[in-house]
């Protein structure tokens, strides 16, 4: 017998991004770009006449910061432009998740991109804003990582410099940094409780913005205040 009421049915709420965390995601942003801006200058890098497309990358994204900034440009979208992306990210899950299980990379155009435009460009995520240039990370445990950037880009670094780390990179660690403190802030000294985020923009379309189970302890009636509404 199916059983009514909330007894027994897990309550969900939404992640909002409250407006000053939206701000700072912003302005995150902005010093990305600048950033991105001085090395592409510095390496000669340009897309234009580029025949590929960084859209049909297959990128995951990790936090719940981004994933509600995602939706905060979604719903800015007129509801004949939602439902065509919609359609889009459920066709882009299926055919990832078949080809993910024949243990191969995805390439497939994101849902977001319309006419060769991303239609959220605006509120797109980090790893789709620095795409392209050389990159560095210094990982937690001091290890130094270097990205060599696009195709276009490791063919301009192979013409131009006998070794690639001659070439200029963005250091990509203050800028993950930012934004983990962002997430701690967002999710609070709860953090451990909300599961891991590894998602495609696809899978952050389809799901809907971010939501998590509501603590027994927040439920209605127990006078608790929450971080989701």
């Amino acid at each position: 017998m199916r059983k009514t009421g909330t007894a027994g049915r897990q309550q969900m709420k939404e992640i909002f991004l409250p407006p000053e965390l939206s701000r700072e995601i912003s302005e995150i942003y902005q010093a990305l770009q600048e950033d991105y801006i001085q090395v592409a200058e510095d390496i000669g890098l340009t897309c234009s006449g580029c025949p590929d497309n960084c859209c049909d990358s297959y990128f995951l994204h990790y936090t719940y910061c981004e994933w509600a900034y995602l939706w905060e440009g979604i719903r800015m979208l007129d509801d004949a432009l939602l439902d065509r992306i919609m359609a889009r990210a459920e066709e882009y899950v299926a055919q990832s998740r078949e080809i993910l299980q024949r243990e191969e990379r995805p390439v497939l155009m994101c849902p977001l991109n319309e006419d060769g435009l991303c239609v959220l460009y605006s509120h797109r995520l980090l790893i789709c804003r620095m795409h392209g240039i050389p990159a560095t990370l210094t990982r937690p445990d001091g290890q130094l990582l270097r990205f060599p950037g696009c195709f276009r880009c490791q063919e301009i670094v192979a013409e131009k410099y006998e070794n690639e780390v001659e070439a200029p990179a963005m250091d990509r660690t203050l800028l993950f940094r930012r934004l983990a403190g962002l997430e701690s802030r967002l999710l609070g000294d709860r953090r451990h409780m909300f599961p891991k985020v590894r998602k495609s923009i696809a899978e952050m379309i389809v799901e809907g913005p971010p939501r998590v189970a509501t603590p027994r302890c927040e439920q209605p009636g127990e006078g608790h205040d929450s971080l989701v509404r």
